[in-house]
């Protein structure tokens, strides 16, 4: 603790652990069993308690609550984790809680997120890299968050549901099915509007690669047949395709929710 700089307004657990060139502004609290890893920053005013574990470089904005009890009734105590990656960024009055052992023990997030003001992660959530939350976004508890989703301000999403890597939502949704990776997701109740083109295409994915993409979702969201007989021709057709079988793999896994399905037709431009 001895290359930490600690505000004198702010409280420090004694068995808290703070790495080099952590920073801790006014007013801050941080327990007894918190983990702040190299060039941490409080800015003022954060709350941080908890099995919590903040990775290196992240920042946390004034009047955050992170690590705190769950809002579960079924949360009785137990030592349950919160760990947070690296390079990561949350915003004011952010509210991110730590996991239950009806969910595994841990709410965890990944590398480089952005959690923009008011935004929530419940309880067993586990989120991936490269993620952005806007404004008052609401991630229910033990949710899936893949690497590189981008969620509209406002948005909500059910408990226990999947959002594939690379997927969007859009703003003020109300996401209550999965969303496969690489798609688009817009609506209350969300329905799947068809791919992330644009994300796709900033995030310079082959532009054949997407063609392929655009192929299969098509089939596998077409009219005519069952959805696993659609699913299986596609797993066929593009069998040495990784994004189509990031799909298709991502509908076939088990899940407690169904997958999200387009409203009307299947149109991807």
């Amino acid at each position: 603790m001895s290359d930490a700089v600690v505000h004198p307004t702010a409280i420090v657990g004694a068995g808290a652990r703070l790495g080099k060139g952590v920073r801790i502004g006014p007013f801050c609290i941080v327990g007894d069993n918190v983990v702040l890893h190299e060039n941490v920053e409080l800015v003022s005013h954060v709350s941080i308690d908890g099995h919590t574990e903040v990775g290196a470089g992240s920042k946390i904005f004034p009047f955050a609550s992170v690590g705190h009890v769950p809002q579960d009734l079924k949360y009785h105590g137990e030592a349950s984790r919160l760990v947070i990656g690296e390079r990561c960024v949350i915003r004011e009055s952010a509210t991110i809680n730590p996991g239950t052992e009806g969910g595994g023990m841990l709410t965890k997030i990944g590398n480089d997120c952005l959690i923009m003001a008011s935004a929530h992660v419940a309880h067993d959530a586990i989120i991936g890299n490269n993620v952005i939350m806007a404004n008052y976004v609401g991630i229910a508890g033990h949710c899936h968050i893949g690497d590189n989703v981008i969620f509209g301000g406002t948005c909500v999403v059910h408990q226990f549901t999947r959002v594939g890597a690379h997927a969007f939502i859009g703003a003020a949704s109300m996401v209550d099915g999965d969303v496969i990776p690489y798609g688009m997701a817009v609506g209350n109740r969300a329905s799947l509007t068809g791919l992330n083109l644009v994300g796709l295409k900033r995030r310079k994915f082959d532009r054949e690669a997407i063609h392929r993409l655009r192929a299969a979702y098509r089939l596998i969201f077409a009219s005519e047949g069952t959805l696993r007989e659609r699913v299986e021709d596609a797993t066929e057709l593009f069998k040495n395709d990784p994004l189509v079988q990031d799909v298709v793999s991502f509908i076939a896994a088990a899940s407690d929710r169904p997958i999200l399905m387009p409203r009307n037709g299947h149109d991807v431009d």
